[in-house]
């Protein structure tokens, strides 16, 4: 049985780890900015639902066979690597072609459903083979082959909650400065510094071995 304070420990770590600058906050940056708010909270929902699927995978051996495979991890690798490119190719396009200030008072037209930008924000996280390591290395010192699965579903539950409360927290900062975000020359800032965050760190992973 896990106790409270592996349970807060964690969840602390966790939520250190959906802190750290990289591509989930890119895209919930973006798409709170560009798409507003609520979008950026479905994006922030999928990027959650990565998390626990990873907890669970690592909890269950399945994360751990893709960090041992050299080819399963060049496979997500690769195909992660893919998916920013083309997110960030996409942004810096939006950021070349952007007109005139938005009207709040009507939809943008560069936004998707809500949808969309959840499986954004699932895909950027679930294909991250470094999420992969991570919770490879941090599941295994809280589970082991004998941990009950109620413990499992908790740590996972737990990790989704804090990534949801950290991105959710972001989204809504972001999307209440959306006045700011309105203006042109702001928006193509936005599209810009995050495209070029997401083209990086998609060569980065792309350039990634496994330790």
């Amino acid at each position: 049985m896990i106790s409270l304070i592996q349970v807060a420990a964690f969840g602390g770590v966790v939520m250190l780890g959906a802190m750290s600058p990289g591509p989930d906050f890119a895209v919930v940056v973006r798409r709170s900015a560009v798409s507003g708010r609520g979008y950026g909270m479905a994006a922030a929902a999928g990027i959650s639902v990565g998390v626990f699927a990873w907890v669970v995978a690592a909890a269950t051996g399945i994360a751990a066979l893709l960090a041992a495979s050299a080819m399963a991890f060049t496979v997500v690798k690769v195909a992660g690597a893919a998916y920013l490119l083309y997110l960030g190719v996409k942004a810096l396009r939006a950021a070349l072609r952007r007109g005139g200030e938005l009207d709040l008072g009507l939809s943008d037209p560069g936004r998707k459903s809500s949808w969309a930008a959840f499986t954004e924000g699932l895909l950027t996280n679930a294909l991250n083979p470094k999420a992969a390591l991570f919770f490879v290395a941090l599941v295994p010192q809280f589970v082991s082959g004998g941990t009950p699965l109620g413990d499992t579903l908790m740590l996972s539950l737990v990790a989704l909650a804090g990534t949801v409360v950290w991105f959710l927290l972001v989204a809504n900062v972001v999307g209440a400065l959306r006045r700011v975000f309105a203006r042109s020359a702001v928006r193509r800032a936005v599209d810009g510094l995050t495209g070029a965050a997401l083209i990086a760190l998609g060569v980065k992973l792309a350039a990634s071995t496994r330790p």
